[in-house]
């Protein structure tokens, strides 16, 4: 009698659900981190982020992230210095804790220091690069 192999399903792939926080000025580490997740090896997400904006209003453009952050799992703030700066970031990291999402901090190429209000909130702060960003996801997004 021979042997025969045991076909076994592979599991799904947990699906991310991923609010990417940035400077509007600042996009290309945007787009970095994005090309980074969407190349990913065994890594699946949804991009909940706003990229860019053309609001009517400051109402308007607050009510779209509100709405874009309800369903993450994890909030990413590409935290270079010029965060401190942005009522946009503040507001998204405001957002956030009120939803009670975990915050991974990046810390972009090249950048030492972090805004101290970045700093209090993240769960985890990374390093610029595509495994570390990634593992913090899976570490601290919430649970399905």
């Amino acid at each position: 009698m021979g042997t025969q192999g045991k076909i076994r399903a592979m599991p799904a792939l947990r699906n991310y659900g991923v609010f990417i926080s940035h400077a509007w000025h600042r996009d290309e580490h945007y787009w970095r981190v994005v090309q980074w997740l969407d190349e990913a090896p065994n890594f699946a997400w949804t991009n909940l982020s706003v990229p860019e904006h053309d609001p009517v209003s400051n109402e308007a453009l607050d009510k779209e992230l509100r709405d874009e952050m309800r369903p993450a799992d994890v909030f990413v703030i590409l935290a270079g210095m010029y965060a401190a700066r942005s009522t946009v970031i503040a507001f998204e990291l405001k957002w956030a804790r009120i939803l009670g999402k975990p915050i991974v901090a990046v810390r972009p190429h090249g950048n030492v220091r972090l805004p101290a209000d970045v700093q209090r909130q993240a769960k985890a702060i990374v390093g610029w690069t595509s495994a570390s960003i990634i593992q913090a996801i899976r570490d601290h997004a919430l649970t399905a």
